[in-house]
């Protein structure tokens, strides 16, 4: 397995998709790390602490600012929302101007990019004396750690979980805790189309590469298997052979040739994802918090339930998507950024996030008070554990883009038909993929 210092040698990242060549002129070396050993580090920090956050994240991340600025008046965070799909480019401009940020709470997935080329400070030893570090999402953490060393902690979590409109199970006779493979969740869908006239079984955004990706794969991870296979740096395709994942394509060919998903599902780009379930016409829906929950009225909450997303015979599993918090090297108030992190990951802060639409990143921040105000925020903290995400340099390559080989291969499979074709097709793609990311 390649190591963190031989990636530096490589002359960039093709798994950037366009932002590798800000990346390859950084700058003519590493920038320095602040000194996390010294005293006082991370306590009674002052002065202007510069966060970036993503525009996507923004609510959340302002809700934690503001906390944090009732809570003491030594340091002011000078709050940067950055478009998500602008963030890793005007990173990547920064670190080559050699002017960053002194905190980033970045999309968890991409953070990765970034730790290969040394751009991250090492927080291991700091992390080891986190109280509470044995509470955060493993899934989040893993995607900010490479050969053991820990350069990025979990702020906040946009999980995907099932959700259930418990009304129509209830009228079509469907017992929630069936819902614990994908035969019960297909019963369950062709149950809920029975009852008539524009009522599904099911719903997802059909055209949307990055919603596909983030709730339908955790069905094959619930199985133990991913579409994915090696470590970063030595990754090929998983796909041709992957019984997991060819029951998961056949899951959604069968309710889409039974019209137990609304038609208009094979348009759907995302931009009225979950409508269709707010307003009571689908059974099902794989999504966020945001999706069917945030913002709506008392009687939509009152008829909603929520599981985690199942595997082909059972297991669970979820996509544990969100942003974690990385100190950039050369960061000038590295040591208010460690303190605002501390401050972020408390179980008062954690408790907070549903009012902003995001699930808390410790299990533990799931105390009485909370599951009682935000029952349906509850399931991914139960099972924190069952969260997970791909770690690798081609993450948007293969999953986010609209031609990439994941979402190619769910549509040719799901809507055309060929699931043997989508497969295979999708495993040359995925190796030609990693392959150019990792040369």
């Amino acid at each position: 397995m390649r190591t963190r210092r031989e990636f530096l040698a490589l002359a960039g990242l093709a798994g950037l998709a366009g932002v590798s060549p800000a990346l390859a002129g950084c700058g003519s070396g590493v920038l320095p790390a602040p000194d996390t050993t010294a005293a006082g580090f991370g306590q009674d920090a002052t002065g202007v602490l510069r966060l970036w956050a993503r525009s996507d994240t923004q609510t959340g991340t302002q809700a934690v600012v503001d906390a944090f600025h009732a809570s003491q008046d030594r340091i002011r965070v000078e709050l940067t929302p950055v478009l998500g799909t602008q963030y890793v480019t005007k990173l990547a401009t920064a670190i080559r101007a050699r002017a960053v940020p002194d905190l980033l709470a970045m999309n968890d997935i991409d953070t990765i990019l970034f730790i290969v080329r040394d751009v991250f400070t090492d927080l291991t030893d700091l992390v080891a004396q986190l109280p509470g570090r044995e509470q955060l999402s493993p899934g989040q953490t893993a995607l900010s750690t490479l050969d053991d060393r820990v350069y990025g902690l979990p702020f906040l979590a946009d999980d995907s979980v099932l959700w259930h409109n418990t009304e129509l199970l209830g009228r079509a006779s469907v017992d929630p805790a069936s819902l614990t493979d994908l035969d019960g969740c297909l019963a369950a869908a062709r149950a809920v189309r029975e009852l008539g006239g524009d009522t599904y079984g099911w719903s997802l955004a059909g055209n949307a590469s990055g919603i596909i990706g983030f709730v339908t794969q955790p069905h094959t991870w619930a199985a133990g298997t991913d579409m994915i296979s090696g470590e970063v740096g030595e990754q090929r395709g998983g796909i041709e052979g992957n019984g997991a994942l060819r029951a998961v394509l056949d899951f959604y060919r069968t309710m889409w040739s039974e019209g137990l998903m609304p038609r208009g599902n094979f348009s759907d780009t995302g931009t009225s994802w979950g409508s269709d379930f707010t307003a009571g016409e689908v059974g099902l829906l794989p999504g966020n918090y945001f999706a069917a929950v945030m913002d709506q009225p008392a009687e939509v909450a009152a008829r909603t339930g929520v599981s985690l997303l199942p595997g082909p015979t059972g297991g669970v599993s979820f996509f544990t998507g969100g942003d974690n918090l990385c100190i950039p090297r050369g960061a000038q108030n590295a040591s208010a950024a460690w303190e605002f992190t501390r401050f972020a990951l408390d179980v008062a802060q954690q408790e907070r996030l549903p009012v902003g639409g995001y699930f808390p990143v410790r299990a533990d921040a799931a105390t009485d008070r909370y599951r009682e105000e935000f029952p349906l925020a509850v399931a991914p903290l139960e099972q924190i554990r069952a969260g997970y995400a791909p770690r690798t340099l081609s993450y948007n390559l293969l999953y986010n883009q609209p031609d990439s080989p994941y979402f190619e291969m769910f549509r040719r499979a799901v809507f055309d038909g060929d699931v043997d074709g989508a497969m295979a097709g999708a495993q040359s793609a995925y190796d030609r993929v990693l392959e150019q990311a990792q040369r």
